[in-house]
């Protein structure tokens, strides 16, 4: 038999070479295997979306914390927001910047809109004090209260849940006291 090796062999040898190094990388970067032995070994499991508490922090701590938190995030999106608008206004973009940048601009007040409308409905189950960070991939509820039950964890999640699209296990809910 006559063995020629020709550009097609070389390329589809390199290729086949290739996704075996990425099937091994995958392999050997996952923490699928690895996340099993512990959760086995230690009998322990997490999981993601509990409350988690923040302990030594008094009424005027907390107060404060409140409002310092919330004065911190105006801050940040006010500079995010002046930011934007210059850029907007600069002639050195292009439309499709510009309109990529008016989208963006748009996902940012409609974010803004559902934090505050989660606040409030939290707050009118009657906690104290109530902040929410969200993003697209992301919600953080830092609620204040003397002591977090399931049902109001469940209830919390549940307004999240009906408001943004957002997964369960991507939702955060700290403790204040």
């Amino acid at each position: 038999m006559n063995m020629i090796v020709g550009k097609r062999q070389i390329v589809l040898a390199a290729l086949v070479l290739c996704l075996s190094i990425a099937v091994y990388l995958n392999w050997q970067y996952s923490d699928v295997n690895h996340d099993l032995l512990l959760t086995n070994k230690t009998e322990e499991v997490k999981n993601y979306g509990d409350a988690q508490y923040v302990e030594n922090i008094d009424e005027g701590q907390s107060a404060a914390f409140f409002a310092e938190a919330k004065l911190t995030r105006q801050k940040s999106r006010d500079e995010a927001v002046e930011t934007m608008k210059s850029l907007i206004e600069s002639d050195s973009i292009t439309s499709e910047q510009r309109t990529e940048l008016a989208l963006k601009t748009s996902a940012m007040a409609t974010a803004i809109e559902q934090e505050g409308k989660i606040e409030n409905l939290i707050k009118a189950k009657g906690f104290e004090e109530c902040m929410v960070y969200y993003d697209t991939e992301r919600v953080d509820v830092m609620v204040k209260t003397e002591g977090l039950e399931p049902q109001q964890v469940a209830q919390m999640k549940d307004i999240i849940i009906k408001e943004v699209d957002i997964q369960p296990e991507n939702i955060s809910i700290i403790e204040v006291k």
